[in-house]
């Protein structure tokens, strides 16, 4: 394969990874962000919003580390197979995002009808 074709591909890889951890980061926010709204709007929401405000903190800060570790693996996975030139379709962590999305729509609406 040619040089240059290679070097595409492992900037176009550093990319993925790079967007994996901006995504990361953004699911830790939302854990901060429904701690911050739930504490400073809405402080005496009672025993059940304080729950589910501290769920979905908790959730999202795992789910985003989890999102780290798994960018971190599938870069390392993908390097391999550049320099091997091979292909494998990244449908493991196309799932994992998917239910990551749903998982925190499920948990903030909770949130929102309980509060």
């Amino acid at each position: 394969m040619d040089e240059q074709k290679l070097i595409q591909q492992h900037l176009a890889n550093e990319r993925t990874y790079l967007a994996w951890i901006r995504t990361s980061i953004a699911l830790v926010g939302v854990g901060f962000l429904a701690t911050t709204v739930h504490m400073t709007a809405l402080p005496d929401a009672g025993d059940m919003g304080n729950k589910l405000a501290i769920l979905v903190s908790i959730v999202s800060l795992f789910l985003g580390i989890m999102t780290i570790v798994g960018a971190t693996i599938n870069y390392y996975q993908t390097r391999k197979n550049i320099n091997e030139s091979r292909f494998a379709s990244s449908h493991r962590i196309i799932a994992y995002m998917t239910t990551v999305a749903l998982l925190l729509v499920v948990l903030v609406s909770a949130y929102l009808l309980f509060v």
